[in-house]
């Protein structure tokens, strides 16, 4: 576990970046969560495993991915200031459908759905920011989903430079075609499109 103060500057980021919490939420918040900083490659959550936390990465990177017919399929990034769980067993209480990984050594805060509750039951602050972090989450996904519709190989990649623009300096190029549901080769000639036959 970090040092307090560390704590405290992880809990103002994640009130700075989401919604402004009173300092008696901020307090309540500093008992209720933990803050660790883990080796590149740490795996957080397995796949079949029951999840009750959830992660704010203060700084760092990790991904979601699957394991289907032994391939490695690549389903979410998340870098500073930025949530990530396995959600449907954080919000339905059933064995996580994938694995989340560090990409970098990871700074981040923990905080389990009991003491989310716990919070959200006591601070109307803390609940409006709940609120705002799954909205927040649930536009990603959205934005994600449409991406995956109606754009071509080369339109999803520029969306996520977007997004993203610094991701190929911190994330392997087949995790992002993973991530892009396009091949290797595919993203290279996207990236360099004077080698294009």
């Amino acid at each position: 576990m970090e040092n307090p103060q560390g704590l405290e500057q992880a809990i103002k980021l994640v009130s700075d970046t989401y919604s402004p919490l009173t300092e008696n939420t901020k307090a309540d918040f500093k008992q209720a969560a933990e803050l660790f900083t883990l080796e590149k490659s740490t795996v957080l959550i397995r796949e079949g495993e029951h999840v009750s936390k959830t992660y704010f990465i203060v700084k760092g990177a990790a991904r979601a991915f699957y394991l289907k017919d032994g391939k490695d399929i690549t389903d979410w990034f998340a870098f500073e200031n930025e949530f990530i769980t396995s959600i449907d067993g954080f919000f339905q209480s059933t064995p996580s459908s994938y694995f989340i990984e560090l990409l970098e050594p990871t700074t981040f805060l923990e905080i389990s759905m009991q003491n989310i509750n716990k919070l959200c039951n006591k601070h109307h602050d803390f609940d409006r920011l709940g609120r705002m972090i799954t909205t927040r989450i649930m536009l990603q996904l959205r934005s994600r989903i449409v991406s995956i519709q109606f754009e071509s190989a080369q339109q999803k990649y520029e969306s996520l430079l977007k997004i993203r623009p610094y991701i190929t300096q911190r994330v392997p190029l087949t995790h992002i075609a993973s991530y892009l549901g396009i091949t290797l080769e595919t993203l290279s000639r996207i990236r360099n499109p004077k080698k294009r036959i």
